[in-house]
This record gives structure tokens, sequence and C-alpha cells, in this order.
């Protein structure tokens, strides 16, 4: 599984033939790429409405969007995308890979202005080689994206022990989300091998510097290691 981080919340995962692309938004300073640039993905993941999370779907639109159904409607009726609506707990199969939706503890209006109601439930998705069961897997490979949110106990409780994410990618960057310290817990609870920081230095308000989170992350005692990407740079996972 190739993970690409672009900056801020937006990823291309790449698992067997199938391309994914989570929360396009190519407008930061971290990617110099413009979504014109980007080879068109098989299915565009979105974790909630906000405008710098869904500002450039429209440049995808042979691109399957999964999202809860309140959003995947929105983005249908915008842009003419083909969608999945499916929510939280659920998991579907998407080409090579099973996508799993989470909550995630955030808010969820459409666009920045916040002047549409709610699109449902933030959320956030683990992206599996193979269709997540009770019966734990070794072989399987899972990468988390937790989407916006705050620190909540269900990473502990089941995301770990269920969907058993590898690595996760956790927003740090405070003010709308967590900051380093509790983006750390997180990071333990969720007892994966990888953590990549994400959601910093895209707007004032949320910089941060993330040899902060490392250390947060080595204070509480995870054995993660973390891998702070520059941007459009591939892990292989």
């Amino acid at each position: 599984m190739q993970l690409t981080w672009h900056g801020h919340s937006t990823w291309s995962v790449e698992r067997g033939d199938t391309r994914l692309l989570i929360d396009p938004f190519f407008d930061n300073p971290k990617t110099s790429l413009s979504a014109e640039d980007v080879e068109s993905p098989d299915f565009v993941l979105l974790t909630h409405g906000h405008g710098d999370h869904i500002a450039d779907v429209g440049a995808f639109p042979d691109a399957t969007v999964v999202a809860t159904p309140e959003l995947a409607g929105y983005i249908e009726s915008e842009h003419g995308n083909e969608t999945i609506g499916m929510n939280l707990g659920g998991t579907v199969e998407v080409g090579d890979a099973f996508v799993t939706m989470h909550r995630a503890d955030h808010t969820n209006g459409i666009n920045t202005g916040y002047e549409i109601g709610s699109a449902g439930m933030p959320a956030g998705f683990v992206i599996s080689d193979a269709e997540p069961t009770r019966k734990s897997d070794v072989e399987t490979t899972a990468f988390y994206h937790a989407g916006d949110t705050g620190l909540m106990t269900e990473m502990r409780d089941v995301i770990a022990p269920f969907l058993e994410p590898d690595a996760a990618a956790i927003p740090i960057g405070d003010h709308f989300t967590m900051g380093p310290e509790q983006a750390a817990v997180a990071v333990d609870w969720l007892d994966v091998d990888h953590a990549f920081p994400m959601h910093y230095d895209t707007f004032p308000p949320i910089e941060q510097n993330a040899d902060a989170f490392a250390r947060e992350v080595k204070a509480v005692g995870s054995n993660a290691e973390v891998h702070a990407l520059g941007g459009d740079e591939t892990f292989e996972l």
C-alpha cells in the first residue's frame, strides 16, 4: 500500500490497481501540485464537508465519491460524480481495497461559510487490503485516516482492537482538531507502528512543529515511528 501526503489532510492511497484520494485540497503550502496535476483516482473519500476537505472534488469528475449519504448527495448534485453513500461503522469494497467509515469528533457543515446545515456525522476511514473481521489477521495491512477529530476513546476501544490499523494519519494542528499532546495519546491508543502528522501549517491558527508531536509520542510510551512527510512524499506501507 502506497501512501502519499499532499499537505493538510489530502492523501493519495494506492492499493493494487486501485487509486484513492482523501479530502482533496491542493491550495495548501505543503504541495507543489494542483488538482489538475494529479492522476485521476478511482475513488475520492471525503471525511466531512468543510471547504478545506472538499474544495477540489470537482477536478475529478470520473471518480466515485465515498462519503456520508448527506455529503454524497451534495457532491452528486454540485459536481455530478457517481457516489457511494455510506455511514459510520459500515465497510464497502472499492476495487482492491476495503474502506471502513468511523466517527470523528468534529463538526460537519458544508464549505467554509457554514451556511448549509449538517452533512451528517464527520468521519475517518480505515483502508485495508482485507475485509475486517473479529479474527485478528497480522497479514492484513490497514491505514487509518482520522479525519478532523479530537481525542476519542473509540480509538482505543474500537478502532485499535477491531480494525487494527498499522499506520495512522493524525491531525496535530490544534485549534480546530487535536494538538500534538492529545494526538500523541491517540497514537498510543491506536497501537500503530507508524504515525503521520497532518492538518497543520496550512493556516496561522494551526501552525505546529512536527518535532513536538514526535516528542509527545515518545513521552506517552508509544513505540510508533513518527514520519513527518514532506509535501507529495510517498511512504510504502
